[in-house]
């Protein structure tokens, strides 16, 4: 899909979405939810600080999955983690 483009990877988490999540500017979000961290893009997502404190709060709660049923068999969080563009990091 879109896996170079940062604009279509959750700034949380990683997962690559299906649409840019914050628009083709970078700076209008969409306000949906993403299926694995469940975070709403362009509220808990808006700042640094917000991007951070929820990715820690995500993964101290066992990094589950917001929609169990999009979850991939073989996911690693690892791997999913490393796909998060550096600045939201």
């Amino acid at each position: 899909m879109h896996k170079n483009d940062e604009l279509y990877i959750c700034r949380v988490c990683g997962l690559e979405q299906s649409e840019p999540q914050w628009g083709i500017d970078g700076e209008s979000p969409t306000y949906n939810i993403c299926e694995c961290c469940g975070v709403e893009f362009g509220y808990e997502d808006s700042t640094l600080i917000g991007i951070r404190t929820y990715r820690d709060k995500w993964i101290k709660s066992g990094a589950k999955w917001n929609c169990v049923k999009y979850q991939p068999i073989s996911w690693s969080l690892n791997k999913q983690l490393a796909n998060v563009p550096k600045k939201y990091l």
